[in-house]
């Protein structure tokens, strides 16, 4: 991860990937920072690349999403050291998404991968 890259993001989920998730308990409330992903999206950010925490807080209403993003921008202030772009859209901009409930699929082919295995 040494060339800065301009080309593209990597989408970080909040909850339950960057941070603890014990249940939902509010707008408000964001659990502590799980520090391996953590150090993985700033060495992301180090190496240039932009990087959105991909979130489906505050998707339910305007006022939902009022009330959710400064919070969500104060835990980025004060975990990852800067404010990033929030976002629950992707696009063909995103190459990568780091995401608890995600299951990856094989390009084309409608294949599963195996989280232990790595294999298609």
């Amino acid at each position: 991860m040494s060339v800065a890259h301009t080309d593209g993001w990597i989408g970080f989920d909040l909850d339950g990937t960057l941070a603890e998730y014990r249940g939902w308990r509010g707008c408000q409330h964001i659990g502590p920072p799980i520090p391996a992903m953590v150090a993985r999206l700033k060495q992301y950010r180090a190496a240039g690349w932009q990087v959105k925490i991909f979130t489906a807080r505050g998707t339910a209403s305007a006022e939902e999403r009022a009330e959710a993003l400064p919070c969500i921008e104060r835990w980025c202030e004060e975990h990852l050291g800067e404010v990033l772009p929030i976002t629950n859209v992707k696009d063909y901009q995103m190459v990568r998404l780091y995401d608890d409930r995600a299951v990856q699929v094989e390009k084309n082919t409608g294949r599963l991968y195996d989280a232990i295995s790595g294999a298609a």
